[in-house]
């Protein structure tokens, strides 16, 4: 297959100990499903096609064969790391390395995706199984406007439909994969509060009208902890931990 994620196409371009070992699937229903919490940290398990890919709130993440990367990571922080600050972490990874590679700017929406003129081009899924972090990522990559799923929530985008060219999918997995590295180090080391400068600029809702679990008000920031602060009027501030967040567009 042209721009494949295959093995061979793959390993020669990594540089860290993420994707040793390299799991793939050229079909599968989730890249999610394919690791296991007994397997090394740092397995990643990669398909060129997912049938039944998921991200939050139980929704499909769907793409062509051959167009987006659908990959899982396994990690395994220890318990004084809050782990559902991983998808953040893997959001300014998946930021850094879209930067890098088309150089233009990234913005992560919280809870977990990553926008690129304003229109969703990444999710990040962190599942907990048996003490491990199952890490799921999907990025848009090579999908024309009309191959990008109907509407769910934020408008779905890709690289190819903000620059008008195709991107070579194995270098942008590892270079993410690079990427995710540095920044779990960074996370492990100094939690969430470590790479707040990397989160904190690259805050799509600053400022937007936004509803989250019933409290509607403005975005003020995503804080240190990961959560979404939100002023609801009268000078109060409500922070919110997780949920499904609405905005105005």
């Amino acid at each position: 297959m042209p721009d494949s994620l295959a093995p061979e196409t793959v390993e020669q371009l990594l540089r860290g100990r993420l994707g040793r070992p390299y799991l793939y699937e050229e079909q599968c229903g989730s890249t999610q499903d394919l690791l296991e919490p007994a397997m090394h940290e740092g397995t990643v398990a990669v398909a060129d096609e997912q049938t039944a890919g998921r991200g939050r709130m139980g929704r499909r993440w769907q793409a062509p064969a051959g167009k987006a990367i659908h990959c899982s990571v396994l990690l395994k922080p220890p318990p004084a790391r809050r782990a559902p600050e991983l998808s953040l972490v893997a959001g300014i990874a998946v930021a850094d390395t879209i930067e890098r590679t088309i150089g233009f700017a990234a913005q992560i929406k919280w809870p977990n995706d990553v926008m690129l003129r304003r229109a969703k081009v990444a999710g990040c899924l962190a599942e907990m199984r048996d003490g491990a972090v199952i890490l799921g990522i999907g990025i848009n990559v090579n999908q024309t406007r009309e191959e990008l799923p109907p509407v769910t929530g934020s408008p779905p985008g890709s690289l190819f439909v903000a620059t008008g060219q195709e991107w070579p999918r194995a270098a942008l997995l590892a270079m993410f994969l690079a990427d995710l590295e540095r920044c779990y180090s960074e996370w492990l080391a100094g939690g969430l509060d470590s790479l707040y400068p990397y989160l904190g600029s690259r805050d799509f809702l600053r400022g937007r009208h936004v509803s989250v679990n019933g409290t509607s008000g403005t975005a003020v920031k995503i804080d240190r902890a990961g959560r979404l602060e939100i002023a609801v009027g009268h000078g109060e501030v409500r922070t919110v931990e997780s949920g499904e967040v609405r905005y105005e567009r």
